[in-house]
């Protein structure tokens, strides 16, 4: 697990102190990515724990986890998740709770793996941003936009996407790319030495809409690995 560590020589990150900063400072002037750091109290292990989750992905609501039998220090972790959410929902955002085991893999080894484990942007037609909170767990992973090259650019990956399409490399092609999001993944370079976004950071990333004033922010789901604890994730 990558110790968290925001990057203090890299502009496109910023801190911010508060849930109202959070919101209202703009991606501008290269910033693509906004940093709330939090230490949060709480139990959010026993939230995990007496949710009994054991594969795959379940989504919370309210409702489940006011029922949980709960110590303080659990009832006070179930105090933030809703408060959390409660406060993206008064700002017009769709956010979800997930206790998470693992995501799907994607299989498909011959082309560009689009799985939420392989370092991705997220993509949009209108403007939009992510927001991201690990209460629990492994904590998404970032990598820097210099560090890092889109997968379809590398040519022995486009030569073999080109020969999955069965065409040229043309309009029709790159149209091909968009539709499978194979232009949303990217490889870190040899050099390159991806950031944990930490537990109890609330985090607010560019996502790859048109217009947008800056590039998105390069991230990805933590491995899952055998016997490690699931992750409680906010979205949206």
């Amino acid at each position: 697990m990558i110790p968290f560590s925001l990057p203090t020589d890299y502009p496109r990150f910023k801190r911010v102190n508060s849930f109202q900063e959070l919101v209202s400072t703009p991606f501008a002037g290269g910033v693509n990515a906004l940093c709330w750091e939090r230490t949060l109290p709480g139990d959010f292990g026993e939230v995990v724990q007496l949710l009994g989750v054991s594969e795959g992905i379940t989504t919370l609501d309210e409702k489940q986890l006011m029922a949980l039998p709960v110590s303080a220090a659990g009832l006070a972790a179930i105090a933030i998740l809703l408060e959390d959410h409660r406060q993206l929902r008064d700002h017009d955002l769709a956010p979800v709770l997930n206790c998470i085991y693992g995501y799907p893999r994607d299989e498909n080894v011959e082309g560009v793996p689009t799985d939420v484990y392989s370092f991705h942007t997220d993509s949009a037609t209108i403007e939009t941003d992510t927001w991201l909170c690990t209460y629990h767990g492994a904590a998404s992973e970032g990598l820097r936009n210099d560090q890092a090259q889109r997968r379809v650019d590398l040519p022995e990956t486009r030569t073999k996407l080109l020969k999955l399409f069965g065409g040229e490399d043309d309009d029709a092609f790159r149209e091909y790319l968009k539709e499978n999001c194979y232009d949303l993944h990217y490889a870190p370079a040899q050099s390159a030495r991806p950031f944990s976004f930490g537990v109890g950071n609330l985090w607010r990333i560019a996502t790859d809409w048109p217009g947008s004033p800056v590039p998105p922010c390069i991230h990805r789901a933590p491995e899952t690995l055998p016997g490690q604890s699931p992750r409680l994730l906010l979205i949206s």
